[in-house]
């Protein structure tokens, strides 16, 4: 059957090419008794989809019904979608047929599958293997000849992981796939759309039809209409009865799509909100740690030198460089130099806790040998642990692992 017939048969007005491809799958796959998996976000016509399955099958004479899985209570879907003997729980008053009964033969299409219960995708799977199920309070198995087909509109496999769906039962939806695009993949259709809602509401309320001007049609077509389809059909219903024009400007086309000035940016989806930083939020978190690592080594400038800053200097680069690192997963780069005389008069925090006695050391000896001696005698107060050596000399235990491999005071 050609797509042109099908979409006039069912309603379907687009010509995007993602839509076409969705269309032939469902063409293709409905002479079948396959399960069929449709995929897509809200809004997008999936049930449509499943209508078009069954009335090009050979199960078009029989039933078809849809059930909302996410509508039905968590207590009650085993007995909605299977049945229950009379008394089987409290209110069970009558036997019941569920719907895998009364649709024997037909179609039953399961909307919203992810919001299926974990025991009730059991029941389900054991349906699709051998077409047998047990009512609720009953022992007797009973057969049934349905064709299942299922929708969604989340991501099944992240439910898999977090033990939400079972994945036998996916991979047993998923014999076919049929992935229905979202509106903004469609942009090209939008206006096509939106004429035909506006048609058929005016001839609903008896009004003038509605016509959208050049400015007008370029504000509908950058909106991400985050609805889909049942949004734009909603778009077009306010427009048509609230507009007081029949040529709608670009003017009058905001007052009715939210954020419309902001529509056409392209979305920011965070994958790990648990865990990720907002730059703002680095970006003070990387301002405080540097902090604290300069009153660190203001500290140790001061323990090196024993009280005069002046005549010292000291490379800040290496500090605020690992700093950096450990904020963000980058290979470190070397920063400039920073000169402690630029620092002005900082406020100095001694390290009263210190309880080894720090020798005069001669003035005419290096920076750099100043601090190898100030390193050998911590790793000899504590005897080479460390962890309790750095928090003395008032630095990371990264940065004194570093320092000692510098220094070659590896015993």
């Amino acid at each position: 059957m050609e797509l042109q017939a099908v979409k006039q048969r069912f309603g379907i007005i687009g010509n995007a090419p993602a839509l076409n491809r969705a269309l032939e799958v469902a063409v293709r796959v409905a002479p079948t008794n396959l399960s069929v998996l449709i995929t897509g976000e809200s809004g997008v016509g999936k049930e449509v989809f499943s209508q078009i399955i069954h009335n090009l099958s050979s199960r078009k004479h029989e039933n078809f019904i849809a059930v909302n899985c996410g509508a039905i209570p968590e207590g009650t879907i085993d007995s909605e979608l299977f049945g229950h003997e009379k008394g089987a729980f409290t209110g069970a008053h009558e036997k019941r047929k569920g719907y895998f009964e009364t649709v024997n033969g037909g179609t039953i299409f399961l909307d919203e599958i992810g919001e299926m219960p974990i025991g009730t995708q059991a029941r389900l799977l054991r349906l699709l293997e051998s077409g047998e199920f047990i009512k609720v309070g009953s022992s007797a198995v009973q057969k049934s000849d349905v064709r299942v087909l299922a929708a969604t509109n989340v991501d099944l496999p992240k439910l898999i992981k977090q033990g939400k769906f079972r994945e036998d039962l996916y991979y047993r939806l998923n014999t076919v796939p049929i992935s229905v695009p979202p509106l903004r993949e469609r942009k090209e259709d939008t206006a096509v759309l939106f004429r035909k809602f506006a048609s058929d509401f005016s001839e609903k309320y008896k009004m003038p039809t509605i016509q959208l001007s050049e400015e007008a049609k370029h504000i509908l077509t950058s909106y991400r209409f985050p609805g889909n389809i049942r949004e734009l059909k909603n778009i077009a219903e306010q427009v048509s009865v609230l507009s007081k024009d029949k040529i709608i400007s670009k003017e009058e086309l905001t007052r009715f799509i939210p954020n419309s000035d902001t529509s056409a940016l392209p979305l920011v989806i965070n994958n790990d909100s648990e865990t990720a930083f907002s730059d703002r939020e680095l970006l003070y978190k990387m301002i405080f740690d540097i902090k604290h690592d300069l009153n660190d080594l203001k500290r140790f400038v001061w323990n090196m030198s024993n009280g005069n800053l002046e005549e010292s200097k000291i490379d800040f680069s290496d500090v605020i460089n690992e700093h950096i690192s450990k904020q963000i997963d980058l290979p470190q780069k070397q920063l400039p130099a920073a000169d402690t005389t630029a620092i002005g008069n900082p406020t100095i925090i001694l390290n009263n806790e210190a309880s080894y006695e720090i020798s005069t050391i001669d003035s005419n000896l290096s920076l750099s040998e100043m601090e190898k001696n100030l390193i050998q005698k911590a790793l000899e107060k504590h005897k080479g642990k460390r962890k309790d050596a750095s928090l003395d000399l008032g630095i990371s235990e990264r940065t004194l692992y570093r320092k000692i491999k510098e220094y070659d005071l590896e015993k």
